[in-house]
């Protein structure tokens, strides 16, 4: 993405974020900090997960945009402001400019999910679909802003935006006073910059990592050379951090404050996921379960006590589901069979009755009768079923050859 900031460069310091939190006071929740013992008996010191994806609009996004919008003078207010998003920022933009009086219009994709695109209506914004990817569309809302006067709120390029989420992170050392370790999914790289200001201000000793998608990583080589590069095409589920270059703000944070960036794939993604709706009983996108799948990735890298962000909890149901279903299938929770029968009556019965007896979940049962390697009396069969993982997996493959099934191989 290729975001053009119009605000001259300046620093973010200790003082523009607590003047921050200041102004978000009975605006933005304090956000619960939740332990987790399985993360913390896989670490081997005490792990928390500080809830952004409780915030009001769902993240962190709701902290920056406010603090941005506050700050306009009268005639900026009147002209209004623009965004562009596909959702996180969308919806904070919305519900800020609502709160402060201010007309608000966010270009959002065409094919943006039906959930993003109604709640940023519903916080009072006038919604534009625009555009078939969101470099289209933020194509447009900068057309907007030069056409008309309103102002463009930028995602994360933006002194203003970087003080309201650092305030993330005075609320982590309030709420966590002996943290070591802070890991902060990172896309344009606005949340762990700020987070960056304020705690290593106060605690230099505090290790912050910042964990992008493998698909979607432009810090590392925009890092390696010295500024910010862009990465071609990027690709992750994880939207909420699918930004193809850093922001000229941020990056300079980053570089001067932020220890260390790791990569995460996207199956750790799923399980990291997975994790936190089975374990922790909290429903977060890809790009919040971020940290999370990089203490999954190597739990034995972190000094403790380690705070993971879980940035935000605006993840599409339908997406939800597929990413489920992955996260459990790379946990060896799903398993596919293929194998012949004897085309009979009671063949199959037969075969549910072994899955059943070794406690394996049937999800669904396809039949072939017409394949020319098939015997004349053969079926093949394709069943998949739900596991307890791949121990019980194993399970299943030995009792279906006792039973004297063979099992064709994929």
């Amino acid at each position: 993405m290729n975001y053009r900031t119009a605000h001259p460069l300046r620093s973010v310091t200790l003082d523009d974020v607590r003047g921050a939190q200041k102004m978000l006071s009975g605006v933005a929740r304090t956000t619960a900090m939740e332990g987790s013992r399985h993360l913390s008996q896989l670490v081997g010191a005490p792990v928390q997960l500080k809830c952004e994806n409780l915030q009001r609009t769902g993240s962190f996004k709701l902290r920056g945009a406010y603090v941005r919008i506050a700050g306009l003078l009268p005639e900026e207010r009147a002209a209004g402001v623009v965004a562009a998003s596909a959702g996180n920022h969308a919806q904070g933009v919305a519900l800020a400019s609502s709160l402060l009086g201010v007309h608000a219009t966010v270009f959002m994709p065409h094919g943006a999910p039906l959930p993003k695109v109604s709640a940023t209506r519903e916080y009072g914004a006038e919604v534009r679909l625009t555009g078939q990817v969101v470099d289209e569309t933020l194509a447009a809302a900068q057309d907007y802003a030069a056409r008309t006067g309103a102002v463009f709120i930028h995602p994360f390029d933006h002194p203003d935006i970087i003080a309201g989420q650092g305030t993330v992170g005075l609320e982590i050392l309030e709420q966590c006073p002996e943290v070591r370790t802070i890991l902060v999914g990172v896309g344009g790289g606005g949340l762990v910059a700020g987070i960056a200001v304020a705690v290593k201000a106060i605690r230099p000793d505090v290790r912050i990592i910042g964990v992008q998608a493998e698909g979607a990583a432009a810090y590392p080589p925009s890092l390696a050379v010295g500024h910010p590069v862009a990465v071609a095409n990027p690709a992750t589920m994880a939207d909420g951090i699918k930004v193809g270059k850093p922001g000229v703000v941020p990056f300079g944070i980053i570089r001067e404050l932020v220890d260390e960036t790791r990569t995460v794939t996207e199956d750790q993604l799923s399980a990291a996921l997975l994790l936190c709706l089975e374990r922790a009983k909290l429903v977060v996108e890809p790009a919040g379960a971020s940290p999370v799948a990089a203490l999954l990735a190597s739990p034995d890298t972190f000094e403790g006590p380690v705070v993971c962000v879980l940035s935000g909890g605006n993840v599409d149901p339908v997406l939800l589901q597929r990413v489920l279903r992955h996260g459990m299938s790379a946990q060896g929770r799903y398993l596919a069979v293929r194998l012949r029968l004897t085309d009979r009556p009671g063949a199959l019965a037969d075969l549910l009755g072994v899955l059943s007896g070794v406690d394996a979940n049937v999800l669904d049962v396809s039949h072939v009768r017409t394949d020319p390697r098939l015997g004349l009396s053969e079926v093949e069969v394709e069943l998949h079923l739900e596991t307890k993982g791949p121990a019980h997996c194993a399970e299943v493959g030995r009792c279906l050859g006792d039973a004297g099934y063979l099992v064709i191989p994929s």
